[in-house]
């Protein structure tokens, strides 16, 4: 697994560094063919550490986060979420590859057919799409107490969307044609 480290605010050591790729290194026994991992480390107030880990697989991402005091914590916490992510999807990733190998799940995580639930969609809604500018559907996003908005640009004319992250601040999704 090729891992790339980024930091900000803060310089690891090279000894956390190949703790990094060793432990995620761990995680790429799950797939047959190369994948890449991208890593963000972030020293944020109080002195905790926020550590990111994004793992890119056979066109599956991966994703999962983790803040604390503690960088190898973290980094635990981390790679558990994305072996959990790993077996929870484990059917649907066989289902979806037969027998490709594109993607290989390892026989050691647990069948996860019981926990496997139907995805029912229980409500379709249909509206027109305006066009606006960013600012205009944020506004529009937050007069409806909603998390997202999609709209269209109306300067480029294609299908964008806005949503409210985490942290307060707003995404941006621009879909191009």
């Amino acid at each position: 697994m090729l891992v790339k480290i980024t930091s900000k605010n803060l310089n690891p050591s090279e000894k956390t560094k190949l703790q990094i790729e060793k432990k995620l290194g761990k995680l790429d026994k799950y797939f047959s063919q190369d994948t890449e991992a991208g890593v963000v480390l972030t020293n944020e107030k109080n002195n905790s550490v926020k550590l990111e880990a994004t793992i890119f697989a056979g066109g599956l991402i991966f994703r999962a986060e983790e803040r604390g005091n503690d960088l190898m914590y973290c980094l635990d916490m981390v790679v558990d979420k994305l072996a959990s992510q790993m077996s929870r999807f484990k059917q649907k990733l066989v289902r979806k590859h037969h027998d490709q190998k594109e993607v290989l799940l390892a026989n050691e995580l647990p069948d996860t057919a019981d926990a496997v639930e139907e995805v029912n969609v229980v409500k379709t809604k249909h509206f027109r799409i305006s066009p606006m500018s960013a600012e205009e559907a944020i506004m529009q996003m937050e007069l409806l107490e909603h998390s997202f908005f999609v709209y269209r640009d109306g300067e480029k004319n294609n299908v964008c969307v806005v949503y409210k992250r985490n942290d307060g601040t707003y995404g941006l999704l621009d879909i191009e044609n």
